[in-house]
């Protein structure tokens, strides 16, 4: 019997469109033959901003909502201010589907070539909390441009958020061949500079 998977397609910028191109054989190449691939691709990021003025619509997040799944590849131009495409597309679809895990698996393939010395073992997966944190966008700066002016970050983590996140690292843990965990925070995506 076989079936569909509706993917939507977000190439986004720069590199991203290289990305997503490849990856898309890569999956074309790997389904079982019974699995049909069907895409619609979406034009968002600097391109679609500097055109419209638009990062991503109510009616946009109804549309992707209908695709079993979405490949997206980067977002962010340095022509587009800082924190627009971040904010107005990336953190809005987060919110919109509760991506609330980020993954970076790392790994060292045999014989791809590495600047690092010897022959290390790298072989690890970053699980990052999407939806929290700093994410939530709260802070900002008040009196900007002045010799008052003041910016503030506040990160915003509740116990739903904390527990759910790792919970999830804790089990990909248990299901790796060393079973280990490191805690580790990292301050990114600052809203007011």
């Amino acid at each position: 019997m076989s079936r569909n998977i509706d993917l939507a397609v977000i190439p986004g910028d720069g590199i991203g469109q290289e990305v997503v191109a490849e990856g898309l054989k890569v999956l074309s190449a790997v389904l079982p033959q019974d699995v049909k691939l069907e895409t619609e691709e979406y034009d968002f990021g600097a391109r679609r901003y500097h055109a419209t003025g638009e990062t991503l619509t109510d009616a946009d997040l109804d549309a992707l909502k209908r695709h079993d799944a979405i490949l997206l590849g980067a977002i962010g131009d340095p022509s587009v201010p800082s924190g627009v495409l971040e904010r107005g597309f990336l953190l809005k679809l987060r919110f919109a589907f509760d991506h609330h895990v980020n993954l970076r698996p790392s790994k060292l393939l045999p014989g791809v070539a590495t600047p690092l010395a010897g022959e290390p073992e790298i072989d690890f997966v970053v699980v990052r909390e999407g939806t929290e944190g700093p994410y939530t966008g709260n802070g900002g700066t008040i009196r900007k441009g002045t010799e008052h002016e003041v910016a503030t970050e506040v990160s915003v983590n509740t116990a739903f958020g904390v527990e759910r996140v790792v919970r999830d690292a804790f089990a990909r843990a248990q299901a790796r061949p060393r079973k280990k965990l490191a805690l580790i925070h990292k301050n990114a995506a600052r809203a007011a500079g």
